[in-house]
């Protein structure tokens, strides 16, 4: 049985749409992967933030890339935010959004 990704809003998909051609198809194969194997999906694919929410981590020649999602209620899984990696580790900021947008699914 396979999980459901949604994004959001539209101008996140947007957003990682305009991703340099490489990290995109990257990206796309990666939700392949989490739409089958869902919370089962691991490193070096996905890993656990904390407090529920998750990371892909995209790569190709150009750069890196995260897409910060959670699950919720069914076989649902929401991309809450997604930013070309720049740093090692990942922005305090571009944590926020994602777990400010998480208490927005989870919450209705």
């Amino acid at each position: 049985m396979s999980f459901e990704v949604e994004y959001f809003d539209s101008q996140l998909l947007d957003d990682i749409k305009a991703w340099p051609t490489d990290i995109y198809s990257d990206y796309l194969r990666l939700v392949e992967l989490l739409e089958e194997f869902g919370p089962m999906l691991r490193l070096p694919h996905s890993r656990a933030m904390g407090d529920g929410l998750f990371e892909l981590r995209p790569r190709a020649k150009s750069g890196i890339a995260r897409a910060l999602y959670c699950f919720v209620v069914g076989r649902r899984v929401v991309i809450l935010h997604g930013f070309i990696k720049k740093t090692e580790k990942t922005p305090a900021k571009d944590l926020r959004i994602a777990r400010n947008r998480a208490k927005t699914v989870r919450n209705g």
